[in-house]
């Protein structure tokens, strides 16, 4: 049975990789002509989380509940929950295999913390709040990590407040940090799947993207390339070899004040005026005139205020599918300042995702193909703010990221429609393990090079 590597770069972009700089990027280049790989359509939201745990999972956002870094933890307006390792509702591979009786290391993988425990070794990835205490399993892990790599560093919290040079400087440290534990890891003998995830692509490309690529933006990409190289060099040579990331990037082309939109629509009523741009905190809104409100960020998620669901509801039941209805095709129609028409879209997570766990959104908002951010705070002097209300911001998120498979099988063309879904079963494939039942996606493996 062969080995599985999974190398995760947050964010990394397929019209990078595959068509702008494809000449510049010899590993990813040939990794990729050596196997199956194209551009791969993510979940919804196409963000850090979910989009990771859904691929480690086969599994939508709804079935595991996860719809944001922070989602809502009850139907109150105050309690959130940020999400975690005990955020998953169904197992993710490394628990498959582990329960399979395989050998598994995890570094840096989005929503291991806390770390639990796996038949192997695990230093967890981002979030983690400051308060954490132990981020290895076993514990004893992280004393020998700092010994040989100094301070384990997941992310850089503040990486849009950094001046640009620091910046990149910061970057390429820690991802060099990455790679080498990663690189340490894949010259062992004591593991079955590896799966390391680096989100500095991601933070690199929200302060230097460019169309067309220049710059930090390429150099950095070639830095990862290079990166790539020596850490497959780590691997034996028949060990599978998967590269992916979770989401692409583009031009980020401005917000939409999407709270101050259902303000002046009346949905949203605050107790007060704001008098400078601030977040929407409960305790601002008159919560008994509001019908609705919303969560910023790369996708919005509107959220109704109906009676007898939430603390001081205001629609009715039957209300509600009016309302939706109404508001939605008001969203559709949004254009940019300049009147340019938007490709949006408007999407009720009970109709695109297979169950609906936890606290999910009534409506999810994307606007212009995701080129333009929804803002959730409230006082700005526009509803099209130019910069995102997080801090400068280059891009944002599209809706394909990155998929390369090298195995035996050799090259071959990439079916119609790769979809992040496929990840867990080729890779249970890879490993011999049957799929559960219920899972997304289908496998890309073939174990046996084509004949004849």
């Amino acid at each position: 049975m062969p080995r599985v590597a999974i190398i995760g770069l947050d964010s990394l972009a397929p019209a990078l990789v595959f068509d702008a700089l494809a000449a510049e990027l010899p590993h990813l280049t040939g990794l990729a002509r050596a196997g199956v790989a194209g551009a791969m359509l993510s979940t919804l939201p196409p963000i850090t989380v979910p989009a990771w745990a859904c691929m480690f999972t086969g599994r939508d956002p709804g079935e595991l509940g996860l719809y944001g870094f922070h989602d809502r933890a009850d139907r109150s307006y105050d309690r959130r929950r940020l999400a975690s390792s005990l955020s998953f509702s169904a197992p993710p591979l490394w628990q498959l295999a582990s329960r399979a009786g395989l050998r598994v290391r995890l570094l840096g993988v989005p929503q291991t913390y806390p770390p639990k425990p796996v038949r192997g070794a695990c230093v967890a990835g981002p979030p983690i709040p400051d308060t954490a205490e132990c981020i290895t399993y076993p514990a004893e892990l992280e004393a020998e990590l700092r010994a040989q790599f100094g301070p384990w560093r997941d992310d850089l919290p503040d990486f849009r407040d950094r001046p640009r040079a620091q910046l990149y400087a910061d970057l390429v440290a820690l991802a060099t940090q990455h790679f080498a534990v990663a690189r340490d890891w894949a010259r062992r003998d004591d593991w079955d799947l590896l799966v390391f995830v680096t989100l500095t692509p991601d933070r690199l490309q929200h302060a230097f993207w460019s169309e067309p690529p220049a710059g930090e933006l390429v150099d950095f990409y070639r830095y990862l390339d290079a990166e790539v190289g020596e850490l497959c060099a780590a691997l034996r040579p028949d060990d599978v070899v998967l590269v992916v990331s979770d989401h692409g990037a583009q031009t980020n082309r401005g917000g939409f004040a999407l709270n101050d939109y259902l303000r002046q629509r009346g949905d949203l009523v605050l107790k007060n005026e704001p008098t400078r741009l601030t977040a929407l905190r409960p305790e601002l809104v008159d919560w008994p005139r509001t019908r609705a409100w919303a969560d910023g960020g790369y996708v919005g998620r509107i959220y109704l205020n109906q009676r007898g669901r939430e603390p001081a509801g205001l629609l009715a039941d039957d209300e509600v599918e009016t309302f939706l209805t109404a508001l939605g095709a008001d969203l559709a129609g949004l254009h940019g300042p300049s009147g340019r028409p938007w490709r949006n879209q408007i999407l009720r997570p009970s109709l695109i995702f297979a169950a609906q766990h936890g606290v999910p959104p009534d409506l999810f908002l994307l606007l212009d193909d995701l080129a333009v951010r929804p803002l959730g705070t409230v006082g700005h002097a526009t509803l099209f703010p130019r910069d995102n209300d997080r801090g400068p911001d280059a891009a944002n998120h599209a809706a394909h990221g990155v998929f390369i498979l090298r195995d035996a099988a050799g090259a071959r063309p990439p079916p119609d429609a790769l979809t992040l879904y496929d990840v867990t079963p080729t890779v249970l494939a890879a490993l011999g393990l049957a799929p559960p039942p219920g899972l997304r996606g289908r496998s890309l493996w073939r174990s046996n090079p084509p004949t004849g």
